[in-house]
């Protein structure tokens, strides 16, 4: 019989999305499934959305005041009776056949993953990821991510690992892939198997915590864990390539300087096409940006 495939739907305020969610996942062509919905209590139309839902055995869902996202998911994670999980955000979707995708892709495995689409407020697609093959010092070092639409891992190994921790919330979804990929095996797909929204009411545009809850997760998993060298040396340089991705072109002197400390870190990133080596120029912003506006003068199209 096929495995049972749990889906945690963590949720606050997103009515305009949550229907698109939960319709890509019970419009699956697999099955067995449950669908647990955890809203924070919103006080928007999600809670109607939901009910109009009925009585479907599939899907599950409570709205009662939490503590936010990590609290949302760790509910989840322990009301979860599937073989296989999954965490989808309730503004983004799975792409038709996603879940059986991914669990036919299990072949002892910890954890799957595969590409996503990138879709706007009015979910019209703008672009897409073509990761490779995982690597862990890559991950650590912040030169590949596992996109959370898209990722699929086994109740034991969530078990194994542990929740998420609400002291580094904004950035407790990459926390918890690295320790399930420190203790198993994960292998990217290639192939599109969700869809991730922007818009204006994301957390993840909270660069600065993003950045500074990162450091401490990579900070305490070294400690911990003590990886190889090569391991440790990459995931130092990938806190310094976290902080310059989140600070803003104002602050353009700093980002200079924490790349050029990831370099030092980790010489081997400045041959890595994802390196911005053009920020290592002093002042290449500000002066890209007068460029920028004198060919606007004379009527040129700015780059």
């Amino acid at each position: 019989m096929p495995p049972l495939v749990s889906i945690i739907v963590p949720s606050y305020n997103q009515g305009r999305f949550i229907r698109e969610t939960v319709d890509s996942i019970l419009t699956q062509d697999y099955r067995p499934i449950e669908v647990l919905v955890l809203d924070g209590a919103s006080k928007d139309e999600t809670v109607d959305v939901l009910r109009s839902y009925g009585e479907l055995p599939e899907l599950r869902w409570w709205s009662e005041p939490d503590k936010g996202v990590v609290d949302a998911v760790n509910k989840g994670l322990a009301r979860a009776s599937g073989e296989i999980l999954a965490i989808q955000s309730s503004d983004d979707t799975y792409l038709p056949g996603a879940i059986t995708a991914a669990v036919n892709a299990f072949a002892g495995e910890a954890l799957i993953y595969g590409d996503v689409e990138y879709i706007d407020s009015q979910s019209r697609t703008f672009d897409r990821t073509n990761l490779g093959p995982f690597d862990l010092a890559e991950y650590a070092g912040k030169l590949t991510f596992i996109p959370q639409p898209a990722a699929f891992f086994t109740k034991a190994a969530a078990d194994a690992a542990g929740p998420w921790r609400a002291d580094i919330s904004y950035a407790a979804d990459a926390e918890f892939y690295l320790r399930i990929a420190t203790r198993g095996r994960v292998r990217k797909i290639d192939q599109l198997l969700a869809r991730y929204r922007y818009h204006d009411d994301q957390r993840d545009r909270a660069g600065g915590k993003i950045a500074r809850d990162w450091e401490a997760a990579i900070t305490s998993w070294i400690e911990r864990e003590q990886p190889a060298a090569a391991v440790r040396r990459r995931a130092r340089a990938g806190i310094h390539l976290t902080r310059a991705h989140y600070l803003p072109d104002a602050q353009w002197p700093q980002r200079t300087l924490e790349l050029y400390r990831a370099a030092l870190s980790e010489p081997s990133i400045l041959t890595r096409p994802e390196f911005p080596r053009r920020e290592l120029i002093p002042a290449r912003t500000p002066i890209w940006r007068v460029l920028s506006r004198i060919k606007r003068v004379l009527g040129l199209k700015p780059r």
